[in-house]
């Protein structure tokens, strides 16, 4: 038996070690609650995770490429051959273009001036030479010299009328037929000053050598052309037919060719393609008529099929790289063209990754 006496010596040493254990166990069973709690919801969210996996990182590819959506054209920087002010803008971002419509009108006081007095200066050199008989067999190579000059005239007209009616038409004012007539006033005015140089060759074989009067004629004709020809530099007109993707100048501006950013992006977006930049040492893989999967990053989920059309024979640092020194990791790339089967949501300069198929019949 326990006597009494000893009571008071046992009590304070089984007291803490009971409290230490009570509280150890209920440690343990906090964790244990948090365990299974955490379990729980790792099996609630394991299906959803598998019915959202992506199926292209489960296949095998050749090799995988970041890349851009661009036109089928390419995109295209229309900037200006010559220093001016920006007269007038003609089109807007979306705008449709046919080749040669005009788009941008640079001003230039000094150019229209120098225009007029060639204008002038041929007129009175003409005159000149229509005081002069003509030598023996010198008058066909005059009718030929005139025609041309006359069909030179008309094409400078055409285009004018042209450019005009294109004007008329985008702002509501006339209709598709009337562009159309004037682009087809256009092509025959061409055609007829082709013929018409090829019948002053034909002519000036035989003919005798120029009077001072038809040479200084002539030069003042050749100084009306280099005028015609610095006007035509003040207006800026499309390449290609295709749609105005940017339009960055304003009018009263100051449009130079030294200035970094085009006044005009344009391209063909009938179709779209992507330009890939492929690791070189993925190169040997790829091969022209390759299939390809094409995953945009806007639309998680989407994917695009897509051929190879084109691989650049030259290897080059990939356009991804940050400016300025290079660094030891910087890949260097081979950039491969590839054509979209369906473009879908698709935009010009959208970021996509490209995954190349093992399994495609490609042609060597």
């Amino acid at each position: 038996m326990i006597t009494p006496g000893i009571m008071p010596r046992i009590t304070p040493r089984i007291k803490p070690r009971i409290k230490t254990a009570f509280l150890v166990a209920l440690n343990v069973a906090v964790l244990a609650a948090s365990l299974v709690v955490s379990a729980a919801k790792i099996q609630a969210q394991t299906p959803a995770r598998a019915a959202t996996s992506d199926p292209a990182e489960e296949k095998h590819w050749l090799a995988v490429a970041p890349g851009r959506v661009e036109p089928l054209s390419g995109v295209i920087r229309v900037a200006v051959p010559v220093m001016g002010v920006i007269g007038e803008v003609l089109v807007r971002a979306n705008d449709r273009v046919f080749a040669g419509e005009a788009l941008i009108r640079l001003v230039d006081p000094e150019v229209q001036a120098r225009l007029v007095a060639a204008e002038a200066q041929v007129a009175l050199r003409k005159r000149a030479r229509n005081k002069e008989s003509a030598p023996s067999g010198a008058a066909p190579r005059r009718r030929a010299e005139d025609a041309v000059a006359d069909a030179e005239k008309a094409v400078s007209e055409m285009r004018s009328l042209m450019d005009k009616a294109a004007v008329e038409r985008r702002a509501g004012r006339s209709s598709d037929t009337d562009l159309d007539a004037a682009r087809s006033g256009l092509t025959r005015a061409q055609d007829r000053l082709i013929q018409q140089k090829a019948e002053l060759r034909r002519i000036e074989a035989d003919a005798p050598l120029p009077t001072l009067a038809e040479g200084q004629l002539n030069i003042a004709r050749g100084e009306l052309l280099a005028a015609q020809a610095a006007v035509d530099k003040m207006i800026i007109r499309a390449p290609i037919d295709g749609s105005i993707l940017q339009v960055n100048g304003k009018s009263g501006e100051l449009a130079s060719p030294s200035t970094p950013q085009p006044l005009v992006l344009l391209g063909n977006v009938s179709a779209l393609r992507v330009r890939a930049e492929v690791d070189e040492r993925d190169i040997e893989k790829i091969k022209l008529g390759q299939a390809v999967l094409v995953r945009p990053a806007a639309f998680r989920g989407r994917e695009i099929t897509g051929t190879v059309s084109f691989m650049a024979p030259l290897v080059e640092a990939g356009r991804n790289n940050s400016p300025g020194q290079r660094n030891m990791t910087d890949v260097d790339v081979v950039e491969v063209l590839v054509d979209l089967g369906e473009p879908g949501p698709l935009a010009v300069g959208m970021k996509v990754d490209v995954y190349f198929r093992p399994d495609s019949a490609a042609r060597n």
